[in-house]
């Protein structure tokens, strides 16, 4: 069932419910008018009565439904329409005695409102009984009830079709959106809903949705982009691990050219991995699920560790290797995800750098910085801002050697870490780091 219908029901049966609450209400409102204005009548007419019978008839009176009564309750005068018998039972006569009583009685299939109070006649207590018919009052309220039978269910009505029409109108942006969400494509994702122009919350609704749809955009940008670059990352070395073993399968080869092909399959089948690793960090870190696990770590030995890891490869380059002790640097992180990220900035700056690589850590502004600076031409200043994003190197043109991750990597586990990563051209090179809380 539509919406604007669950809605109009709801609010017809609220209004059927105040409609019959406030005719309920009214019916007994003006009854009790009525009966108030009767008895404002009876009192007065009960006066005018009062005097008369102090000396005279009943009959000269004029009044249509008058008796008077002994203080027991018998007839002592009664004009035509009261007839012969008692207007008041015993209950009632005893309560007279003391003061004004108002009462009902039936005469002739007549319904009478009474008034009885105690008076003297010819001399003696007696009580003075004085009626009205109700048949004026019986008409004015069914007239009432009628009128209302009426005009509730046609009040209800007109008030269901206001409502429904309300319901609509104010659904009606709704049922536009749904309907173009109903269009969007995956191929569309620039598409957007359209917001009414109020500040309403249908909206405010609107407003957010399409923000929603900005950063969905966003994300499948990134994710086309990943996908499209690990797929251009993984055919190269597949092509090559391809071909080098459709060439050691083909003709006769020597012992030594063989051994050249498997040990070329053999380092793409490693950069395969490497990169299915690399890959797989990133693919966590976008999940909000890459693991840490920090305990105190000493800068110093950190930076030597991560050093002496590449101290054979950088031996055979030619490139010094300079860890600083960085005494005092002490901070909490995981230790294998940071000699990670080091390893990255150390390969990076080994790879596309020149002269010293230089790895140390200090404190600044409550973080701990971990710099890895070489003495290279550095970035190019376009570079620089999109230096860690997935798949990006400063040279594009280069199809061999890095991922274009290793920077990403970096970056992912320092944000892991409720840290930061950072690029800067130095007064002799490029330096990279990360900035991590301290303890």
């Amino acid at each position: 069932m539509p919406l604007r219908f669950k809605l109009t029901l709801a609010f017809t049966g609220v209004m059927a419910v105040l409609l019959t609450a406030a005719g309920i209400v009214l019916s007994v409102l003006v009854a009790e008018n009525l009966d108030s204005t009767i008895d404002d009548g009876l009192g007065a007419r009960a006066r005018d009565a009062a005097a008369v019978v102090r000396g005279g008839a009943l009959a000269a009176t004029g009044e249509p439904y008058a008796q008077v009564l002994t203080l027991d309750g018998r007839v002592k005068d009664t004009s035509t329409g009261a007839g012969n018998r008692p207007l008041l039972d015993s209950t009632e006569v005893a309560a007279a005695r003391a003061g004004d009583v108002i009462a009902e009685a039936r005469r002739d299939s007549t319904d009478l409102r009474l008034l009885a109070r105690p008076v003297r006649a010819d001399g003696e207590p007696a009580i003075l009984v004085v009626g009205e018919s109700l048949v004026q009052r019986e008409k004015a309220l069914a007239a009432l009830h009628a009128l209302l039978l009426v005009g509730g269910p046609l009040a209800l009505l007109i008030a269901s079709a206001i409502g429904y029409a309300l319901a609509a109108a104010a659904l009606r942006p709704v049922e536009r959106m749904r309907r173009h969400a109903a269009a969007f494509t995956a191929a569309e994702t620039s598409e957007r809903l359209p917001v009414p122009p109020a500040n309403d919350e249908i909206g405010r609704l609107g407003r957010t949705l399409n923000e929603m749809l900005d950063r969905l955009q966003v994300a499948f940008k990134r994710e086309r982009a990943f996908v499209s670059d690990a797929s251009h990352e993984l055919r190269t070395p597949l092509a090559i691990l391809r071909t080098e073993l459709e060439l050691a399968l083909r003709g006769e080869h020597t012992r030594d050219e063989l051994e050249d092909a498997l040990r070329s399959a053999a380092e793409e089948a490693e950069r395969l991995s490497r990169l299915a690793e690399d890959l797989l960090v990133i693919a966590r870190s976008d999940q909000g699920r890459l693991p840490v696990r920090p305990e105190p770590i000493e800068a110093g030995e950190m930076l030597a560790r991560v050093a002496g890891r590449f101290r054979t490869r950088a031996r055979a380059e030619g490139r010094p290797l300079a860890p600083d002790p960085s005494p005092g640097v002490i901070f909490e992180a995981d230790p294998a995800r940071i000699e990670q990220a080091l390893a990255n900035l150390v390969d990076n700056a080994l790879h596309h750098g020149t002269g010293t690589v230089r790895l140390s850590a200090r404190e600044a502004d409550g973080a701990v910085e971990l710099h890895v600076s070489d003495e290279g031409p550095g970035f190019p200043p376009d570079f620089i801002p999109r230096a860690f994003e997935r798949f990006t190197r400063a040279d594009e043109a280069r199809t061999r050697g890095g991922t274009g991750l290793g920077l990403a990597i970096a970056a992912a586990i320092a944000t892991a870490h409720g840290g930061t990563a950072h690029a800067a051209n130095g007064e002799r090179g490029a330096d990279v780091w990360i900035s991590l809380p301290s303890t």
